[in-house]
């Protein structure tokens, strides 16, 4: 999977693709398909985790993410989740509230002086142009009109109080609560959505930017030391695919279980730390995907996530080894019919 969002009515995880149907779509699965997830809708809403999970808040951790943020390290946070602080009863939750209100704020002053910026340069390259036409005038005009909009949606989402799906949509490198078992307890902790496994350089992100899915196939290989020993789960609702249409072209397939089912994504997680102290402790998992399910492979992708059962949710949070156990676990998940749509624009 590449990216996720939340339903703003709970916030809720979705990994949204769209399938039309399956007549003349097995000829795209002849066609090159795209290996990876690409982005799902997660439950962001604390209260659901604590009451249909029983899952306590991991709140020290998503105190530390925020402060990490403030300190300028590059974490990127959806609004779904903020949106968990904006009536804040503890210490803690007041504390991140205000780091919310203060990087907000930062933000906001950043693309104001960016959309100062780019309306003085569109107005200088229109007096040009109303001269001379230059190609670079006309480069010019393009590049500010195409800033001016990104920063006029972005204030405007800083802004609004209101959600909305995209809210809730992970992308890989951003944040997403991730729920593991602790002392026997479920807990919820915030994890980047892309993994780095424990004693691996940090430019390891880099050398393999794939790693926010890992493949079921290859999890006694090159996630031995994961698989097996750190499990955890991403509540979703809906997810979305990079799939090539007949045309070349890329598509963005929207998929949900047609029941309305939440799914139970199967992770990976790592707690990373720095040996030579200088980087923050990062927690980050990836999501492990199987082969399709016959929908999925028809609308022309060719991975699936693994949605667990809730009653194998335990037994997957707790592994104690037996890898043959666990892929019995896969062998039996859950098989929704996803229905698929084309991506809406935001």
């Amino acid at each position: 999977m590449g990216i996720a969002a939340l339903n703003p009515s709970y916030v809720k995880p979705v990994w949204s693709l769209l399938l039309n149907g399956i007549s003349n779509s097995l000829a795209w699965s002849a066609r090159r398909v795209r290996a990876m997830c690409y982005s799902a809708q997660v439950y962001e809403q604390f209260a659901k985790y604590v009451r249909e999970f029983g899952a306590d808040i991991d709140i020290h951790q998503f105190v530390k993410l925020y402060v990490d943020r403030r300190d300028g390290a590059r974490i990127k946070i959806p609004k779904a989740m903020d949106a968990n602080f904006a009536n804040p009863k503890t210490a803690e939750e007041r504390q991140i509230e205000a780091l919310i209100a203060e990087y907000n704020a930062g933000q906001a002053m950043k693309f104001e002086q960016e959309l100062f910026a780019q309306t003085k340069r569109l107005a200088d390259a229109e007096r040009t142009l109303l001269t001379k036409t230059t190609k670079a005038a006309t480069e010019s005009k393009r590049i500010a009109t195409d800033k001016i909009s990104k920063a006029k949606v972005t204030l405007d989402d800083l802004r609004r109080a209101d959600l909305k799906d995209r809210d809730s949509r992970i992308f890989p490198g951003n944040y997403a609560p991730v729920m593991v078992m602790e002392a026997g307890r479920r807990v919820v902790k915030p994890m980047r959505y892309q993994c780095r496994p424990a004693g691996k350089p940090a430019f390891y992100d880099n050398k393999y930017p794939g790693t926010y899915n890992a493949r079921r196939d290859n999890l006694e290989r090159f996630w031995k030391g994961v698989f097996g020993v750190s499990h955890g789960v991403m509540v979703v609702n809906t997810y979305y695919e990079n799939v090539e249409g007949e045309d070349g072209k890329n598509r963005v397939l929207q998929f949900t279980p047609r029941d309305g089912s939440d799914m139970l994504v199967a992770c990976l997680w790592s707690h990373w730390t720095d040996p030579a102290g200088k980087e923050p402790d990062l927690l980050s998992f990836a999501a492990i995907t199987d082969e399709p399910e016959p929908e999925v492979l028809a609308a022309g992708h060719d991975r699936s996530i693994i949605n667990l059962k809730p009653e194998h949710l335990d037994a997957w949070l707790s592994p104690t080894g037996d890898l043959r156990a666990l892929h019995a676990l896969f062998d039996d998940q859950q098989h929704p019919y996803y229905e698929y749509k084309l991506e809406q624009a935001a």
